[in-house]
């Protein structure tokens, strides 16, 4: 009822799961992972437990194939479950069950030296939609793992995907320092739960992430010197703001902006929305 992919990025940095289904909230119960760890879906008649033993073992010292191994082996539904693995290290795992419902099977590989890839899916309209996943993951070597995995999803979505249809989608990405604020390892945690195209829903989310959860680069810096932060306060001031410290704050933009009320940097999206000009300049 669902595809999948469960990636480790080239760099070696980053860990993630992209899955999409006919199948409420989908997020909610296929996609696990912990950065320096490795990632898991556990998918068809879904043993959510795979999820959670799955991580302990990787974390335990476990290679992806060897913690696949285990899971299958405890459990006596085992031929009804799909699941796909990757490690610490980009070692990858897939398992599709015998009685699991066609079309089902997945796929594994490494891509660089450090990233590797289990794709799968199970009632899908057939094998190109794996394969469509795995071209695309590895056509997206340049982009960020967040986009790479969103990528492989809908190339898989367009490929034709479940069988059934479309409901839900999500995307899971870890790495250390990645939180809100860098105080845990969740760089992108988003679900659709129910939409009639969930994977270009998804595609949204993950744009105003990048906006308001990622901090910008030195690229996408602009100083602020004292013209333009008489600007900033001006223009904060006609939004109702008592300051441009107080506006950022409540536009969450925090991540966006240099801190305090003096800040020595302000993003050129946010500079852009904050002058009415959208957020494309």
């Amino acid at each position: 009822m669902t595809f999948s992919i469960v990636a480790r990025s080239d760099d070696g940095e980053s860990w993630g799961v992209a899955v999409a289904s006919k199948f409420l909230a989908v997020g909610s119960a296929v996609p696990a992972a912990a950065a320096g760890v490795g990632a898991i879906a556990s998918q068809a008649d879904a043993n959510l437990a795979y999820k959670y033993l799955g991580l302990a073992h990787l974390d335990d010292g476990a290679t992806a194939q060897v913690a696949l191994d285990r899971l299958v082996e405890e459990d006596d539904g085992r031929e009804h479950r799909q699941a796909g693995i990757v490690d610490s290290d980009g070692n990858a795992a897939t398992w599709t069950g015998a009685e699991c419902f066609a079309w089902a099977g997945g796929v594994t590989g490494r891509s660089g030296e450090s990233g590797g890839y289990a794709i799968q899916g199970n009632i899908l309209t057939g094998p190109e939609v794996v394969e469509a996943m795995e071209k695309a993951w590895l056509d997206g070597v340049d982009q960020p793992v967040e986009r790479r995995l969103l990528a492989a999803l809908a190339a898989g979505d367009a490929a034709g995907g479940d069988s059934r249809g479309r409901q839900s989608a999500a995307l899971l990405v870890v790495r250390d320092g990645a939180g809100y604020g860098g105080h845990d390892d969740v760089a992108v945690d988003l679900r659709v739960d129910d939409h009639a195209d969930p994977v270009t829903e998804l595609a949204r989310l993950v744009d105003l992430n990048e906006l308001y959860l990622t901090v910008s680069t030195p690229e996408e810096q602009v100083p602020v010197d004292d013209a333009l932060l008489i600007e900033l306060e001006t223009l904060a001031k006609a939004d109702g703001k008592d300051s441009f410290h107080m506006w950022v704050g409540s536009e969450n933009y925090e991540m966006r902006v240099g801190p305090g009320a003096r800040p020595e940097w302000i993003d050129r999206r946010i500079l852009a929305i904050i002058r009415g000009e959208g957020a494309g300049a």
